[in-house]
């Protein structure tokens, strides 16, 4: 096997000059970028750009128009038990009367949490994933209890139950307030830290992310690319992937942060 085969196998995406057509209208082509192993990678761009559609792509859940695409080397869709995905919205289509155990169960069998006996090597599992995002003590809450921070760390346990390698999260810090946002981000880092998993978030915002990312998926110009993050953390860059000029200035501790130029 030849070392480009052996990258691309070990590669955790891989888009080779992939193009998507939805409803006859062409939403973004030429995709062609690799996205390395255990890392934490954002995907941005302006809304309307596809960024939704590329992560429908990866689930399988939207079949490319042209190119090739693979997720740990497969084609998509089948190495989906491999991937842990937390949707956006969460918090408000959630089912309010179920408990957070319950909640989580569901990402482990994906069955209605009354319905079917749970074994003892279920359960581990699903205390396991609580305490990986460190609310062990909310098993039994209902989540009309739980606050939206304490709701998005139960999605997100929901996602890693079945131990996924890959986790995709799509805007998880909508409608948290400002020291939510900080402590979701703060949990992503340590799970990633912890457990391994490649992280992929969907997010309109980098900010809140950029002192743990490792580089970004932006759609530009109708073309998803990939780069690191410091490739992509360039004021000309993010002006012409926002649609508006950004200011790239540096926190008095010396982190990052961009801003739109008024």
């Amino acid at each position: 096997m030849s070392l480009r085969s052996n990258a691309i196998d070990n590669a955790t995406l891989v888009f080779e000059d992939v193009s998507v057509v939805r409803d006859g209208r062409l939403i973004w082509s030429q995709a062609t970028f690799e996205v390395p192993p255990g890392g934490i990678v954002a995907v941005i761009g302006a809304n309307g750009a596809g960024k939704t559609t590329l992560v429908e792509v990866i689930l399988g859940l939207v079949r490319v128009a042209a190119g090739n695409v693979r997720v740990f080397g497969k084609r998509p869709g089948e190495e989906n038990n491999s991937i842990g995905y937390v949707p956006q919205n969460y918090i408000s289509r959630s089912d309010e009367a179920i408990r957070a155990v319950d909640a989580v169960m569901l990402g482990l069998n994906g069955d209605r949490y009354a319905l079917r006996r749970v074994t003892a090597s279920q359960r581990r599992r699903v205390d396991e994933a609580l305490r990986s995002v460190q609310i062990a003590e909310l098993a039994d809450k209902r989540l009309s209890r739980l606050s939206g921070g304490q709701r998005q760390r139960v999605a997100i346990a929901a996602a890693l139950v079945a131990r996924p390698k890959l986790l995709i999260l799509d805007e998880p810090l909508a409608s948290l307030d400002l020291g939510t946002q900080r402590e979701i981000v703060r949990l992503l880092r340590g799970l990633h830290e912890n457990l391994g998993v490649t992280i992929l978030v969907v997010t309109h915002d980098l900010n809140p992310f950029l002192s743990v990312l490792d580089g970004a998926i932006y759609l530009l110009d109708g073309h998803p690319h990939y780069n690191t993050i410091d490739g992509v953390v360039e004021e000309e860059l993010l002006g012409d992937i926002y649609g508006t000029p950004i200011e790239v200035a540096h926190t008095s501790q010396g982190g990052l942060y961009m801003r739109s130029v008024v």
